[in-house]
């Protein structure tokens, strides 16, 4: 019976020492996503006077998604009015903005209707709203689309007054919101699950006196001992079928370890490494590139 006890014992106790471990494995390292402009490309409430840097809808969108996207504690937020801008200054290499990815968003339908129902001693009147949300997903690396849907949202309220009690009520304006959050709901899992889908990516953007520095810092769940591949860049080759640009899967060289990470936001965070491997090219640090396991 006593060795049966201690034998159990051992048991837990492996258990329980094999736990940290274990949360380890399943540490994930936060992607950076940058929430571009959100347009309302529908013609509700755009007046003589609409001013289409403040349009309301678009803001309601733009902070229902940013909300549901930080809700899931996978993600460091990079709110991105001026994306257009920096798109076109970045040219291909969209990597620039600071980014593991893009969302772009628009707001493509909206409606609201009325209907009433008249009874001897009641009456109601249901209003509803509904609202269509489109959006793409770009991996800034690459600067392709890889996720582009487009979903509905339904929200509706009914009012009644019997024998003239009940008052009567205007436009709900919370509708709008719900609507539209019922729209992005449908959305959000499929962004999380493709942004999540292709492994953590960073880059060395320095080396000196043996020390080599690379974007990506504690905010994003880096911490000192974790351990990297590093790959050189494959060739670009020409697909003949579409004549785009394909860059063929890179070649293992060495592994960085973190030493410790330095930076007072997600956006200017860096890691400071150790580097075993291949001798890298320090002149060409951009052939390089490092990879989630």
């Amino acid at each position: 019976m006593k060795k049966l006890i201690s034998t159990a014992l051992i048991a837990m106790l492996s258990i329980s020492f094999a736990l940290p471990s274990l949360a380890q494995n399943e540490r994930t390292i936060k992607r950076k996503v940058a929430i571009g402009r959100f347009s309302n490309e529908t013609q509700y409430s755009k007046g003589l006077f609409y001013d289409k840097e403040n349009d309301p809808m678009r803001k309601q969108a733009l902070d229902i998604l940013s909300s549901k996207l930080a809700t899931s504690g996978k993600f460091i937020l990079l709110e991105r009015e001026d994306l257009d801008i920096l798109v076109k200054e970045a040219g291909s290499n969209m990597s620039k903005i600071g980014a593991d990815f893009i969302i772009l968003g628009s707001i493509t339908e909206y409606g609201r209707k009325t209907q009433g129902d008249q009874k001897l001693f009641s009456s109601s009147k249901t209003q509803t709203v509904e609202a269509g949300v489109s959006i793409r997903l770009v991996e800034a690396s690459s600067g392709l689309i890889i996720y582009s849907d487009e979903a509905k949202g339904y929200a509706e309220t009914t009012s009644k007054t019997t024998l003239g009690l009940g008052g009567q009520q205007g436009f709900d304006a919370t509708l709008s919101d719900k609507a539209i959050s019922a729209a992005i709901s449908q959305l959000v899992e499929n962004i999380i699950n493709k942004c999540m889908d292709k492994p953590w990516k960073s880059y060395i953007l320095s080396v000196d006196d043996g020390s080599y520095f690379v974007s990506g810092g504690a905010s994003q769940g880096l911490v000192a001992g974790d351990n990297f591949p590093v790959y050189k860049k494959g060739k670009t080759v020409t697909n003949p079928q579409n004549g785009m640009k394909v860059e063929l899967p890179g070649t293992k060289v060495g592994i960085v370890t973190i030493q410790s990470t330095i930076g007072d936001n997600p956006e200017n965070e860096i890691s400071i490494c150790s580097y075993a491997g291949e001798a890298l090219d320090t002149e060409n640090l951009t052939n390089y590139y490092i990879l989630e396991k």
